[in-house]
Formats: structure tokens, C-alpha cells, sequence
């Protein structure tokens, strides 16, 4: 993996070489600048590149949704600026990921197990095992794996006997299983090999196999009535053993060649952990009948896995820009149509207060100038549009035109309708339809406030749902508790 790290931050270092020169204070932003030149210098059409419609297409469609919402500023810058940010958040997450990576690799390597070829250090008294996965390998054939457990230092002759006492004491209860004493055997036992908390090995010997098991197995199917077991178990501890109740058995296995170099080597490895079990480390075998053993640490490297959540992320976050496109303009489509009575609302007023439709236009236009805040609204932004093209000399009707198309609502659409037709026929109508239209635009904005209120209960069902699923179970399991107690 150290060597696909090494090439991406090789890639990140030449695209910040050939992006020396881009404006900005931000490498990450030079980066992208970089890149979107490079990629503007590639669009179909351009410099003799060949014509791809599909992308004409997506590039037409992305520029028509950033014009659509911010319509004072040039299409090309903002699809300059649009790429800009997606290529910086990715290049950034890429980046980050990749260091975060390289973290996570050196940090498995620098503090390795296997130390000068073949010594492990040992955890001192009641720090527990130590797992260690090595691969061991002779000459001309091939290497074979091992997840093996070193122990830690071993305890006194004196502290072992006082803790086999102890765990004497509490061998029949852990052994019972799902019977409710030793006397009254009726389903498997639990002969275990190791107790937690004591660092014996134990074995076991049984007066009837047929009975009960050294696994623990009871075959009691054939039973007229009671017969009495006698288990027997040893402790083992280093060299030192005891006897209480313990059972053994021992089965004669075939083994392949390789599954017989497995058990030699293995066996070479118990060997070694007796003769150096009170020593501060372990030194592995190094040779099997004259043929040396090379060990090697395998060492668990999850980084790889860790760049791929990281390129997943960066490509999430790069893809997620055009469905932000679209969540933008669905929001401001539900903004125009909320605003749509308020606009009808005002011409009708201004109107019949005796202004023209020029003087409405301009009037709403220089009252949003005024009261605007940080949030704009799309439609006033669209009616100082209107303001600035018929100041621009312009016609009337064909800024209403353009109005009505660049709101792309077919309320709006016949409002300029209207209003157009209004210019070109004259009609005396005009203040009357305005009334009725903001009537109807009122009625339609409740039945749409209703609609929306039913969407967010909606949404709010998933999240009552998990709610009432917490306060069952807060209620269900001290009540089961409580239920298996009594």
C-alpha cells in the first residue's frame, strides 16, 4: 500500500508544481483552478476537440440551473466557480485521507512484535497474552502462517498452588452449564480448557466416554436411570500440575506433509515457550532438522481499506453538487410559488392606486433594495432584472416576456401573459383580472401550505417511530428483568 500513497502524493506534488502559478493563497484552490483550466481547454468544440453531445448536453443543462439561480451572474463564471469548489473539496478530502492513511500504516509498523528477527517481549505478571501473527518459511518450501499466543510471564511455584486452590473451589459451578447442579446432569457440560482469570491449561478424563464427552458432549438418550460419572481434571501450569476433576481424550488424526511440518514447527514453538516461559522474551526456533526458519510479523494493514472510504467520500461529496443543483431550484420553484400572491397582490394595489406597470415594477424593485437582507428572494431578484432592462431601453412587453420565462412557473408565465397582452391590445380589464388572480393565487398558496404540512408530518414519522421503539424497550427490559428475577 506505502507505494499507491507514495504515487497519489507524487500526483499531488506535480499538480502542485504545474498550478505554481493559478491566483489564490490555498494549494488545494490552485490545484482546482489547474485542473478546470485544463478541463475548460478539453470541452467538445474547443481547440479541435471532437463533439461529444452527451456532455454539450450536461454542460447546457448545469449552465441553464446556475443562471437560473443566480441570474445576475455570468453563466461561465459560475460554472468556473461550480467546478472550482467540487474539484477543491475533493482534491482536499483525497489529501487528507491519504496522510490519515499513511498514519495508519506507519502506526502498525512502528512498534512491531517480532524485534531483531526472532524475540518477542513478553507482558509482564496478570498483562495477559500476547497475540502475535508470523509466518515462518524454510528454505524450498512454502511459508506457512501462524496466529501465535506467547504468555506472559509465569507466576511463582507459591502463587500458582494458591491459585489452583481458588479455581478448585469454583470449577463445579463454572462447568455445570445449563444444569442446575452436578447431581442432576441433563444437558451438556462446559469443560473448558482455560479459566478466565487464572492462567491454568486444563485437560480432562471421563470413567464413560459414552456418557459424557471430554468435550463435554452427554448422551444420555438411553438411560433408564442415574449413573454416576467420574470426571477428572488437570491443571497445568509451566511444569507444574494438579488434579481435581479432569477428563482426556485423544484421537488419532492422519496428517498431510504439510500438516505435519505444521505440528513440527508448532511443536518447536511449545517447546521453546517451556524453556523460556520465565524469561523477559521468547527467541523462536530458528531451525527445523538443520533447515533454518525465517519468521516474518504479519502485520494487519487496514489502511487500504481506509483509501477507499476516503475516494468513495471524495467522489460522494464531488457527485453530491449537482443533486445540490437540483434541491436549490426545487427549493426556489417553492419560494416563487409562496411569493406569487404577494407579487399579484402588490401590482393590483399599485395599480389601482394609479401607477403604471413600468411604476409598479420599479416601485417593488426599489422597496426590496431597501429592506433586503443577507436572504434573497428569487423573485425580486427577477423583477430587478426586469428593472434594469427597461432602464436599459428595452421594450415592456419583452421584458415581461423574459420575466415570465426566467421565473419558470407557469403562474408566472401567465402573469406575463397578461401583462404583455395588456401592453399590445390595451384592455380596461386589467385591474379586475389582477384582483382575481391574486384571489385564486391565495387560495392556491393555502392548499400549497397544506401540502407542505402534510410532507413534514411525513418526514417526522420515522423519527417518532424510533422514538416509540426507545420508550418500549425502556420499558420492556427492566420489566423483563424483573419478570426473570421473580
Amino acid at each position: 500500500m506505502i507505494y499507491i500513497y507514495t504515487a497519489i502524493l507524487g500526483v499531488y506534488a506535480l499538480l502542485f508544481f504545474l498550478s505554481r502559478k493559478e491566483e489564490g493563497k490555498n494549494p488545494f484552490h490552485k490545484m482546482a483552478a489547474y485542473l478546470v483550466r485544463k478541463r475548460e481547454r478539453g470541452l467538445p468544440g474547443v481547440a479541435g476537440k471532437r463533439y461529444d453531445w452527451r456532455k454539450d448536453l450536461f454542460r447546457r443543462q448545469l449552465e441553464t440551473k446556475l443562471k437560473t439561480l443566480k441570474p445576475s451572474i455570468p453563466a461561465a463564471a459560475q460554472m468556473k466557480n461550480f467546478y472550482l469548489s467540487r474539484y477543491r473539496t475533493a482534491l482536499t478530502v483525497v489529501f487528507a485521507g491519504v496522510l490519515f492513511c499513511l498514519a495508519a500504516w506507519w502506526s502498525a509498523r512502528s512498534s512491531p512484535l517480532l524485534v531483531e528477527g526472532n524475540r518477542i517481549q513478553r507482558k509482564g505478571y496478570g498483562g495477559g497474552d500476547l497475540s502475535v501473527e508470523l509466518a515462518a518459511q524454510i528454505a524450498g518450501e512454502e511459508e506457512e502462517l501462524f496466529q501465535y499466543v506467547v504468555e506472559e510471564r509465569k507466576y511463582t511455584k507459591e502463587e500458582a498452588e494458591a491459585l489452583y486452590r481458588e479455581a478448585a473451589e469454583l470449577l463445579p459451578g463454572l462447568i455445570r452449564g445449563r444444569n442446575d447442579s452436578l447431581e442432576d446432569v441433563r444437558y451438556d457440560l462446559d469443560l473448558m480448557t482455560h479459566m478466565e482469570g487464572y492462567p491454568f491449561e486444563l485437560s480432562w478424563e471421563s470413567s464413560s466416554y459414552g456418557l459424557v464427552n471430554t468435550d463435554g458432549t452427554v448422551d444420555n438418550t438411553e438411560l433408564t436411570e442415574g449413573v454416576v460419572v467420574m470426571l477428572t481434571a488437570h491443571f497445568k501450569y509451566g511444569l507444574q500440575t494438579w488434579e481435581h476433576q479432569m477428563y482426556v481424550q485423544v484421537n488419532p488424526v492422519v496428517y498431510t506433509y504439510r500438516e505435519l511440518l505444521r505440528n513440527r514447527i508448532e511443536e518447536l514453538l511449545h517447546a521453546q515457550e517451556e524453556r523460556t516461559g520465565t524469561e523477559e522474551a521468547m527467541v523462536l526456533p530458528d531451525s527445523l532438522e538443520n533447515e533454518p526458519i525465517i519468521w516474518r510479523e504479519i502485520i494487519q494493514d487496514s489502511s487500504g481499506y481506509l483509501l477507499l472510504v476516503v475516494i468513495l467520500a471524495a467522489g460522494a461529496l464531488y457527485w453530491s453538487g449537482g443533486r445540490e443543483l437540483d434541491r436549490q431550484l426545487e427549493q426556489r420553484r417553492r419560494e416563487l410559488l409562496l411569493d406569487y400572491p404577494e407579487i399579484v397582490n402588490k401590482l393590483a394595489l399599485y395599480m389601482g392606486a394609479g401607477m403604471t406597470i413600468r411604476n409598479a415594477f420599479i416601485k417593488m424593485g426599489e422597496d426590496y433594495k431597501k429592506q433586503q437582507t443577507e436572504r434573497r428572494r428569487y423573485v425580486y431578484e427577477e423583477i430587478l432584472i426586469a428593472c434594469n432592462e427597461m432602464q436599459s431601453g428595452r421594450s415592456e412587453s419583452e421584458v415581461y416576456d423574459h420575466f415570465g420565462r426566467r421565473c419558470q412557473a407557469p403562474v408566472y408565465m401567465k402573469l406575463s401573459t397578461l401583462l404583455s397582452q395588456n401592453l399590445r391590445k390595451g384592455s380596461n380589464d386589467l385591474l379586475s383580472a389582477l384582483r382575481r388572480e391574486a384571489d385564486n393565487a391565495f387560495a392556491e398558496r393555502k392548499a400549497m401550505a397544506k401540502k407542505l404540512g402534510e410532507e413534514a408530518g411525513t418526514k417526522l414519522l420515522l423519527p417518532m417511530m424510533m422514538m416509540l421503539c426507545i420508550v418500549m424497550v425502556i420499558i420492556m427490559i427492566p420489566a423483563y428483568f424483573s419478570f426473570a428475577a421473580g
